[in-house]
């Protein structure tokens, strides 16, 4: 990935973060931006978070995705870009299967 795209990614996440974190609903409380991964045309973003309780995974992303458009509409206006991408919510893959691999040895652990 080139310097410029890892720079864009890296400025769309902070605000992002900063953004989410502004939002008021119960359902994002411990929401962390993991990271974005912006298309090379700039018009499309998916956006990796993690939460610290499992079960309001689906929820905050579901409801993260209903927020996108005013999502995009506060980045459009805070970063200048040729395009400002449309947003996609995702749970980060790595802090899931990560999480997975952590309960596996914990079970392991347990059995001897």
């Amino acid at each position: 990935m080139s310097e410029r795209m890892l720079r864009v990614n890296s400025i769309l996440r902070e605000v992002l973060a900063e953004e989410i974190e502004r939002l008021s609903d119960e359902r994002l409380e411990f929401v962390t931006v993991t990271g974005v991964d912006t298309s090379p045309d700039l018009r499309h973003a998916v956006v990796y978070i993690d939460t610290l309780r499992k079960e309001q995974r689906g929820e905050a992303v579901a409801v993260l995705n209903r927020a996108a458009p005013r999502l995009r509409a506060i980045m459009g206006s805070q970063v200048r870009m040729k395009y400002t991408p449309q947003l996609r919510f995702e749970m980060d893959p790595g802090v899931v299967s990560g999480t997975r691999i952590e309960e596996i040895l914990r079970g392991l652990g347990e059995e001897e």
